[in-house]
């Protein structure tokens, strides 16, 4: 299993590499994968306004996935209060193994650490993999987002109060 911990700025070419590995397989879904890989390319940015969690195993970062607390910038069809997970990614080759659900329980516990009692994330019916896990762990769609460069979203929340 990975060694989960808080990212360094050293780890950021290597956060940024995997954000976009992961994504790579998406890459015809999307109208303009040129700017939409430059915007993910730029994962380890979001340490500039959350926590960003990463997933290491021996030496190499294998997943990454950004905290957002309550009452951090954040795109607006979230509520101020809620804090968020953005970008859960997993390198193609250390996929299978739980690590994403590793990374996304990591997320949970520091919004309960907040005493959140809402958490919340948007994804699309496209991450295949990724959308079945959280409603498996709970998440329930709230509404629809616009559109990222063609690719329809969704905010989904999970209930902590209970």
């Amino acid at each position: 299993m990975p060694t989960i911990r808080n990212f360094k700025k050293t780890d950021a070419t290597q956060v940024d590499a995997v954000a976009i590995a992961a994504f790579e397989q998406y890459e015809e879904a999307y109208l303009d994968w040129s700017e939409f890989k430059e915007n993910i390319g730029r994962m380890s940015a979001l340490s500039n306004v959350g926590e960003v969690i990463v997933a290491e195993e021996d030496g190499q970062i294998v997943g990454a996935v950004a905290y957002i607390g309550a009452g951090k910038p954040k795109a607006s069809y979230f509520q101020p209060e809620w804090p968020i997970m953005r970008m859960l990614v997993v390198a193609p080759y250390a996929r299978g193994r739980g690590i994403g659900r590793i990374l996304a329980k990591e997320c949970i516990s520091r919004a309960q650490r907040d005493g959140a009692s809402l958490f919340a994330l948007h994804t699309s019916g496209l991450m295949d993999v990724a959308l079945p896990m959280y409603k498996r762990m709970g998440f329930k769609w709230v509404r629809n987002t616009p559109p990222i460069h063609g690719v329809e979203y969704g905010v989904y929340i999970k209930d902590l109060s209970g």
